[in-house]
């Protein structure tokens, strides 16, 4: 995937953020202040907490409580929705039809009518719609494409991706625990793994999956398993689950020359969580040597077995991207299509687990 130069941009591009929880805290604000030509202008917030955290953070920006203050905004640009998923739609189409250009926070919407929907309007608009798949900026993520594009393992036969937590507790009033539209961890971590199953692999021929509520007292759906069959015989398995305390591989890629096994996850999450941010942080995105993958495999008849250097994470490509689509006309690298994809596999591996069977995609 293409990197993008981190610079000084000519254009600037005002923000209005929708949503200061944990995803407009984490994933949003401090990657939208780090990019240059983006100016984070209004947060819509409620909480009063969150609201007393945005103005310690961003004291340049306007906190408001109505997300019509945003669309109403002339000046503004660009509007990010990181609120619960079931305002995903309505957010969407209201800052749309407001004339801006639109990065919604995954899941993209509900259902695939939704998506279709937006993607109708963004193009009536003449707009920028894009869906913040950030894990593909991940050093896992790049890292696995450098060994599938390296044909490090030869003939792809079975991939195994896991976003497993040790969460046994509910958080009380966290909307993510209601059963609620749009809910549960299919949406949630189920959404990065088919992305990223998808940007590697394209559409599998079928789906099987199967979902589970596994923790006590539990409203929602919080493990699954789908598995997507692809042409000859390749097989990706996705797998997470909240009651996973003695964490296994993250990757497990198997070919006719060889295995890669990885374990970890992305080292940005926890250092945003720790609120630092990439523009002055040393290194940011750089796995330790401790997480890096093994491979085991042949070259020129000889066995070769050793670690493989991850290669470096960074966020700030996702928003780099939308702004040159807004700007330069740049080619989204996350389009709204590919995301409506996800929502669609999302759908049909609920049905597949309702009704227990395998489902096919491509005749």
């Amino acid at each position: 995937m293409q990197r993008y130069a981190i610079n000084k941009m000519a254009t600037t591009i005002k923000v209005g953020l929708i949503g200061y929880g944990m995803a407009g805290q984490v994933f949003h604000a401090p990657i939208i202040t780090s990019v240059p030509g983006l100016e984070l202008t209004k947060i819509r917030v409620t909480n009063p907490a969150h609201r007393q955290l945005a103005t310690a953070r961003y004291p340049e920006a306007e906190l408001v409580h109505d997300s019509e203050k945003i669309f109403a905004d002339k000046t503004i640009d660009l509007v990010v929705i990181a609120t619960p998923n079931d305002l995903h739609y309505s957010l969407a189409e209201a800052a749309l039809l407001a004339g801006k250009h639109v990065i919604v926070d995954k899941p993209f919407t509900i259902t695939a009518i939704e998506a279709d929907n937006l993607i109708a309007l963004a193009e009536k608009q003449n707009k920028v719609l894009s869906v913040h798949h950030n894990r593909r900026w991940d050093s896992n993520a790049r890292t696995l494409r450098k060994i599938i594009a390296g044909d490090f393992v030869g003939r792809l036969v079975d991939l195994e991706i896991h976003f497993d937590r040790y969460r046994p507790f509910l958080r009380p009033g966290a909307w993510r625990e209601e059963d609620t539209p749009g809910s549960g961890i299919l949406y949630d971590l189920g959404a990065h793994l088919l992305d990223e199953a998808q940007c590697l692999f394209g559409l599998p021929e079928y789906i099987t999956a199967d979902e589970r509520t596994q923790r006590t007292g539990s409203k929602t759906i919080d493990n699954f398993t789908v598995v997507l069959d692809y042409e000859a015989g390749f097989k990706v398995t996705l797998k997470a689950g909240m009651l996973v305390r003695q964490l296994g591989p993250t990757y497990v890629l198997h070919g006719e020359k060889g295995s890669f096994i990885k374990y970890g996850t992305d080292v940005q999450e926890v250092a945003l969580k720790a609120g630092q941010h990439p523009q002055n942080t040393p290194d940011w995105g750089v796995e330790p040597e401790t997480n890096w993958g093994t491979l085991n495999t042949e070259y020129e008849g000889q066995h070769i077995t050793g670690k493989i250097e991850s290669e470096p994470g960074d966020y700030r490509e996702y928003f780099i991207n939308v702004y040159q689509a807004i700007t330069e006309g740049e080619g989204l690298a996350v389009t709204a299509e590919q995301a409506r994809n996800v929502i669609r596999l999302i759908e049909l591996a609920r049905q597949s687990s309702a009704e227990r069977r395998t489902i096919k995609l491509i005749d």
